[in-house]
């Protein structure tokens, strides 16, 4: 891979960071819940002052310490730059947050419609993190760290960790809060769309994505002779 390519997929990568964090707003401000990777930090942020940017800073980092846990020496040097990832897309998502402050939905239709927007966001902007094939977040190579020393499924792995996510998020706001306020049904909606939507526009645009990011031509037919 050389510095052009490598320099066109780490700009597609932190511009699909800031999709990935524009879905999420949208997720959230559609008060139904919020994504499974951002239900912990959701719901602190509902009942303390940091903002749920730096709720999800401080959970990325945790994540990182629970993966070198794990992988011990094993840990890659290339997922250290999960740190500066996590320090970027914690920023994106209270830009995301503040750009969207005008959206207020009150009935229940409108708050569905924005969480289906959302997701759908959110789906394209996991497509582009995975497409850009650069760094992964905190909680795919948690993950993948996971998949790797106990030789599970990656896929399988992702939907247990998601739901342990939710889970938690939700005995938290329980006890911080006696109700479940991070976790609704918009929670368990964005867990089976999210992925489903990322597959599909792999499935559409990738070829044509990554001809783009490598600048390979095209084959060109040669002509009848």
């Amino acid at each position: 891979m050389n510095r052009g390519e490598l320099l066109r997929r780490y700009v597609f990568f932190i511009v699909g960071l800031f999709v990935n964090s524009l879905g999420i707003a949208l997720i959230t401000k559609g008060d139904l819940g919020t994504s499974p990777i951002s239900s912990i930090p959701y719901t602190l942020s509902i009942g303390f002052t940091p903002s749920l940017g730096m709720f999800t800073l401080y959970y990325s980092l945790l994540l990182i310490v629970l993966q070198l846990v794990i992988l011990r020496k094993r840990f890659p040097k290339q997922f250290w730059l999960q740190v500066p990832v996590s320090l970027g897309f914690s920023y994106f998502i209270d830009l995301s947050m503040a750009l969207l402050g005008f959206l207020n939905p009150q009935g229940y239709p409108a708050k569905a419609a924005l969480l289906l927007v959302g997701c759908v966001v959110l789906g394209i902007g996991v497509f582009m993190e995975m497409a850009a094939n650069v760094v992964m977040l905190p909680g795919e190579c948690t993950v993948k760290a996971i998949s790797t020393t106990w030789n599970t499924d990656f896929g399988k792995t992702k939907v247990a960790v998601d739901v342990t996510m939710a889970a938690s998020a939700a005995v938290l706001g329980l006890i911080l809060y006696q109700e479940l306020t991070g976790v609704r049904e918009g929670t368990f909606v964005s867990a089976l769309l999210v992925g489903a939507i990322a597959r599909t526009v792999h499935r559409w645009i990738n070829p044509r994505v990554q001809t783009l990011l490598t600048c390979t031509p095209a084959p060109v037919e040669q002509e009848a002779k």
